[in-house]
């Protein structure tokens, strides 16, 4: 008996054809970089550099001083102007927007060197963070202190008297209130204690957890790597291994740790 005539009198119901399941939804790029080149004066210190760094990943840019780390970063939060090459912010073309556009769009960046205002109060550094609108005062208190309680008993305190960990817990409350979409962070544990280090890396990888896309650049290769999804090597200006964390902590020794 077919089908249809079961049916018909009465039979059960063909089965219906599975279903197939959506295609996963590919998103975008977080930062692209294209054969990038950059120089101070007439000395080239990035030399052709092809870098994408997947959306919601923690990505630990790892090489010795002078490799021109900090120098890409710049490059892409909009500080320096490229030679020549390309960078993309999502789908914001770095060096053909105004850096306050790359802002609004969801990037942030905590400069090496803390990249705060040493002659204001902590109070009044936490202000600045509400001058690009839709946060209060209190909110940018609330989420800081909750995060950094000592800095809440450091808040009439300049800023410049901290002490090097203190200063940067301050820089990096600015991903904390701002909640960007990309966060570049350039030598976060630069002159700090372990202790603070640890404490400062479990926040960034809070921050991943919550969907915030990282780049961060590191020398010290056990640290970046600790909370990082995927690593690249630099050296002399270019971008000599890229892999997973395990990797490039094997690749390390080998290129710029022997």
């Amino acid at each position: 008996m077919t089908d249809v005539v079961s049916t018909a009198l009465g039979g059960p119901e063909p089965p219906e054809p599975p279903k197939q399941s959506p295609e996963p939804v590919q998103l975008p790029p977080s930062i692209v970089v294209n054969d990038l080149r950059a120089a101070y004066g007439r000395i080239e210190v990035l030399h052709g550099v092809d870098l994408v760094v997947p959306p919601g990943s923690v990505f630990a840019l790892l090489g010795p001083n002078g490799a021109g780390k900090s120098t890409l970063l710049k490059v892409i939060n909009g500080r320096m102007r490229p030679t020549s090459g390309e960078v993309l912010v999502g789908e914001v073309p770095v060096g053909k927007s105004p850096t306050e556009k790359l802002v609004k769009s969801g990037l942030c960046a905590i400069p090496e060197g803390r990249g705060i205002f040493p002659n204001l109060t902590v109070r009044e550094n936490l202000r600045i963070w509400t001058y690009r609108g839709g946060i209060t005062m209190k909110d940018v208190e609330d989420r800081t202190f909750t995060t950094f309680p000592r800095l809440k008993d450091r808040r009439r305190q300049m800023a410049g008297t901290l002490s090097g960990g203190e200063q940067q817990m301050l820089a990096i409350s600015r991903a904390l209130v701002t909640g960007p979409k990309v966060l570049l962070l350039d030598e976060l544990s630069m002159g700090l204690a372990p202790l603070i280090v640890n404490e400062l890396y479990e926040l960034v990888g809070t921050l991943a957890q919550q969907g915030m896309t990282i780049l961060l650049v590191e020398q010290f290769v056990t640290t970046a790597l600790s909370v990082a999804t995927r690593a690249a090597i630099m050296v002399h200006g270019r971008i000599e291994q890229e892999g997973s964390p395990r990797e490039m902590a094997d690749a390390a020794l080998s290129v710029y740790l022997a």
